[in-house]
């Protein structure tokens, strides 16, 4: 979770912004002091972590009290070395992605490996696989975490896109709100 910005700080933007591998929009926040435009890459605190996303837009020019509850913010824009780093990320990824069919195929796990992802900070590997969200999910993350893997989210996918979070919270599985999103 993502601390707000303390009122005595400087004033609030709120832009939208396209983050992920699998695109998501989302509301994210930013000082008045950081220069953002429409189209710019920026550098996005998630609740995976660090991500490169792109603001899609500027939807209101200071942000109101009740804001406090966007969760994202804009760190910074993106650099030579974030985008250096982001790059090698996804060149080590394309050789991992067999490993993890095989490693899902031999833990019995009923999913479809789509994508891989890791974020800009190295702190989630982000799985996406192409199912509903439920205890298949759950139970990869499960033997990920067994096998020493560290911190996985496996993100499920459907020919609409991303799968969210029911609401109210519960998304089957381990109970823990969500298919290994530790």
């Amino acid at each position: 979770m993502i601390a707000p910005l303390s009122s005595a700080s400087v004033p609030r933007t709120i832009a939208l912004v396209r983050y992920g591998q699998i695109p998501e929009v989302a509301r994210s926040r930013f000082p008045e002091d950081l220069a953002v435009r429409r189209g710019q890459k920026v550098v996005v605190q998630t609740h995976r972590g660090l991500e490169l996303a792109t603001v899609v837009d500027i939807v209101r020019r200071r942000a109101e009290d009740g804001d406090d509850a966007v969760p994202m913010e804009i760190v910074r824009s993106v650099s030579a070395e974030d985008e250096a780093k982001a790059r090698a990320q996804r060149n080590a990824l394309q050789g991992e992605f067999a490993a993890w069919e095989r490693r899902i195929a031999e833990w019995k796990v009923d999913l479809q490996l789509i994508d891989l992802e890791v974020t800009l900070d190295g702190a989630k590997l982000i799985l996406y696989v192409l199912n509903d969200r439920g205890p298949e999910c759950t139970k990869l993350a499960l033997q990920a975490a067994a096998a020493g893997f560290g911190v996985i989210e496996v993100q499920p996918v459907s020919a609409q896109g991303l799968v969210a979070m029911p609401k109210g919270g519960g998304g089957g599985g381990c109970g823990s709100g969500g298919c290994g999103c530790g």
